[in-house]
């Protein structure tokens, strides 16, 4: 459990974020902290003091490891160390913890220095990766290992269903970005349309747009991640990849 005068320090360091906003936040992530202030501590970057969130990214870091490491031995019980070790490496890389970071909208609950700030640090994948982090820190930090890791097989749900051995071959997206490289044209550029029903339901629509199709190419799925990927799938068949 949370020491109460290590919580009650903090109040001294942070400059708290309204509740209403932490509220929805914490919807998101499907887990309440008893301590306001540790998650606060969670979403604070480097950037705004000494009082941040990077003892607790070291330790979500080596949770996040556990967990998934465990959930990878218990799924695929005839595969090799090695291969487990590339699946892991996909499930806990800075990209996928971006992704998830974005999933919970986590951007525009960070608490940056104003340098930060000005150069668009909520939006990039090393800080929100490293938030998520810290948030897997926080969470154990106040409870236990068993409800830290349910939370984190909740974020990874799906995933961990869709993954098979063969899921370290290049997604869509990235097999785009390669070919796009490859005739040293701009990288495809992906916009979120529309984003329609209840937040728990919610249908995501895409634009994919590449500078050797004249029109953006859309795609619908439950996830931006998702239809990002079905998006560069059809960019892709449209352009004979």
């Amino acid at each position: 459990m949370t020491n109460p005068i290590y919580v009650a320090n903090l109040w001294l360091n942070l400059v708290p974020l309204p509740s209403i906003k932490l509220q929805r936040l914490q919807e998101r992530l499907g887990y309440e902290f008893k301590a306001p202030t540790l998650l606060q501590l969670a979403l604070t970057h480097r950037s705004h003091g000494a009082h941040n969130n990077e003892r607790l990214e070291f330790l979500g870091d080596s949770i996040l490891n556990l967990v998934i490491g465990e959930a990878l031995f218990k799924r695929f019980g005839d595969v090799r160390e090695g291969q487990l070790s590339r699946l892991r490496s996909q499930l806990v890389k800075g990209e996928t913890l971006a992704e998830i970071a974005r999933e919970f909208e986590l951007g525009e609950y960070l608490i940056l220095g104003e340098g930060e700030l000005k150069s668009g640090g909520s939006k990039r994948d090393s800080i929100l990766a490293d938030s998520v982090e810290a948030l897997i820190g926080a969470i154990y930090t106040e409870t236990d290992f068993d409800v830290c890791r349910s939370h984190v097989l909740i974020w990874y749900a799906d995933r961990l269903a869709a993954l098979t051995v063969d899921t370290t071959a290049k997604d869509a997206k990235s097999q785009l970005q390669e070919y796009l490289q490859g005739l040293r044209k701009p990288l495809p550029e992906y916009e979120v349309v529309e984003a329609a029903g209840e937040s728990h339901a919610q249908i995501f629509t895409i634009e994919c747009r590449v500078v050797l199709l004249k029109q953006p190419v859309r795609a619908q799925a439950s996830n931006r991640r998702e239809a990002e990927k079905l998006a560069a799938t059809e960019v892709l068949r449209l352009l004979n990849v």
